[in-house]
């Protein structure tokens, strides 16, 4: 069979929270310091998929695929050139202002580094509870109440509110991140490489938080990652992006088992083995 086909998909999944249709984002052409004409590009191209409610989809591939320029244009981060984003029936981006900003509070993000989306000169519970205020959930005691339990449900303390970021590890500044996410009650939650900055073993607890998250909560997740040995821990299904489109989207079980296209079978190929008894074979990926 032939590397070059058309994503797998089931007809029987159940309707989709988040629907992407035909979704394209280009770059804008510029022109470079000495006067050169730089063509337009794509870094996202035609890509399409539903994420029903309560699954976690995983996006992967290698840095510059396309996969956090996607997470980004879902919520409308950044403006996507063309196609079509549903959540729950609502078309994302036909929303004037005022209603995207009340869908945010459904949708939200946790981002790579907490370094850099964590304010250090912001107390902790500062930083948990501005989307509270400003989406108008609660104020006041109310508001302190909330950011204590969404504290505690990420496993740190109601106490560690009046902390300063530098006063974290960066496993407990990830789940500060996290924290503030959830404390306005998404439904749906991009998570943009969320454990990649973090070493094995806070990774390890960091996904294991997010599971339970997701059960208690009913969250929707997308799952940004190059990291397939850390998808596989997480993911429902997995789409594999390459260079701005995706060349295989299946079942996580199924993709593990049986990679149809050849970079989703380089990708695996690169995934370590923890037996050093086991000699694992190298794919290169040739682009054909």
């Amino acid at each position: 069979m032939s590397d070059r086909q058309e994503p797998r998909t089931n007809d029987q999944r159940p309707i989709a929270l988040v629907s992407v249709n035909h979704l394209t984002h280009q770059f804008s052409a510029r022109r470079s310091l000495f006067g050169a004409q730089h063509e337009a590009k794509a870094a996202v191209s035609d890509v399409s998929f539903d994420i029903a409610r309560g699954e976690t989809l995983a996006l992967v591939g290698e840095s510059g695929s396309g996969k956090t320029t996607t997470g980004r244009a879902i919520l409308r981060l950044i403006e996507p050139t063309s196609g079509r984003v549903t959540f729950d029936g609502t078309d994302v981006l036909a929303l004037e202002r005022e209603p995207l900003r009340k869908l945010r509070r459904r949708m939200q993000i946790v981002f790579q580094d907490p370094h850099s989306s964590l304010d250090p000169r912001m107390r902790v519970g500062r930083s948990v509870r501005e989307g509270i205020e400003a989406h108008q959930i609660a104020e006041g005691a109310d508001a302190d109440a909330r950011v204590a339990r969404a504290l505690e449900e990420v496993g740190l303390r109601a106490g560690d509110a009046v902390k300063l970021p530098h006063e974290f590890s960066g496993g407990q500044r990830q789940r500060i991140a996290i924290a503030r996410a959830l404390a306005v009650e998404p439904e749906f939650v991009v998570l943009d490489e969320a454990v990649s900055a973090l070493d094995v073993l806070v990774q390890a607890q960091v996904l294991a938080l997010l599971m339970q998250l997701q059960r208690d909560r009913g969250l929707t997740y997308l799952f940004i990652a190059h990291n397939l040995a850390v998808v596989e821990q997480i993911a429902t299904r997995v789409a594999v992006m390459y260079f701005g489109r995706i060349v295989e989207l299946a079942d996580a079980a199924t993709l593990y088992a049986s990679p149809r296209h050849g970079y989703t079978r380089a990708l695996l190929s690169a995934v370590p083995v923890p037996d050093p008894r086991v000699k694992k074979q190298r794919i290169v990926w040739d682009g054909k």
